[in-house]
């Protein structure tokens, strides 16, 4: 089953709802990456512009990896897929992700 349905009839693309979490669901993951809890930090998408907690991306877990989406566009922010002996990461669809200092 793809994560993506045809095209709508005014040009965008459609995704499958029933195959979406928020991004909390993958708050382990996300603090296993960044060393600290992620879903209560801003990011913006690259497409649109949307400034929101990364815990509201749209997630997608079905797939080899992790697929985060704008919850306004549905543009693909973050992608992760974890091998044995790698976490790959691509943020190209995010334009800026807060990552906060650890206080001493």
């Amino acid at each position: 089953m793809n994560e993506r349905s045809d095209s709508a009839s005014d040009g965008s693309i459609e995704v499958d709802g029933a195959m979406t979490l928020d991004g909390n669901a993958v708050a382990g993951l996300l603090e296993e990456i960044f060393a600290t809890d992620l879903t209560a930090q801003p990011c913006i998408c690259a497409t649109c512009g949307d400034r929101a907690e990364a815990g509201s991306l749209r997630a997608f877990t079905q797939a080899p990896g992790v697929i985060l989406r704008c919850s306004v566009c549905g543009e693909v922010m973050i992608r992760i897929v974890q091998t044995p002996d790698a976490t790959f990461l691509d943020l190209r669809g995010t334009a800026s992700l807060r990552l906060p200092r650890p206080t001493a």
